[in-house]
């Protein structure tokens, strides 16, 4: 990323980062899904009840993948930063992140740690809105720096 002449202003606490486009996409394809399916099942008239119930078993199946899909997002407050990736949450205290990182190319966020660990920030993505996750990773680099350790230590 290129830098900026100034820094920009950090954003008011608490403040929720997600990629809105792709979960809209996501969360609309899904719903999509499951509306057509579900009437294919129930539009059949040649479809036995067991077969009906498969039809909408593999439409909730389907959607909670899409579902599963939207989760990701990184909410920074006061005490520190909560990241929520597809399968699992990690609480950071604002001292455990040393950089923020999103590198041309890279798919979505990392969160250099003091533990000598990269994490993986999966709600900050340039997939859809490259300039909204520009800016995102720009507001929570300047809140790890103002708040933790950040560039205090290099």
């Amino acid at each position: 990323m290129a830098e900026s002449a100034a820094p920009p202003a950090p954003p008011t606490l608490p403040v929720t980062f997600r990629p809105t486009r792709t979960r809209a996409v996501l969360l609309g394809v899904g719903l999509a899904m499951f509306a057509t399916i579900t009437a294919i099942a129930v539009l059949l008239e040649r479809l036995q009840p067991g077969e009906r119930i498969s039809f909408v078993f593999t439409a909730v199946l389907l959607t909670s993948v899409l579902v599963l899909l939207s989760r990701p997002k990184v909410v920074a407050d006061e005490e520190g930063v909560t990241v929520v990736n597809l399968t699992n949450t990690r609480r950071l205290a604002w001292a455990e992140i040393l950089r923020v990182n999103l590198r041309p190319g890279d798919p979505w966020v990392f969160l250099d740690l003091s533990d000598g660990t990269s994490l993986p920030a999966l709600g900050i993505q340039p997939g859809v809105a490259k300039q909204q996750a520009i800016n995102d990773a720009r507001a929570l680099r300047t809140l790890a720096e103002i708040r933790g350790t950040g560039a205090n230590d290099h």
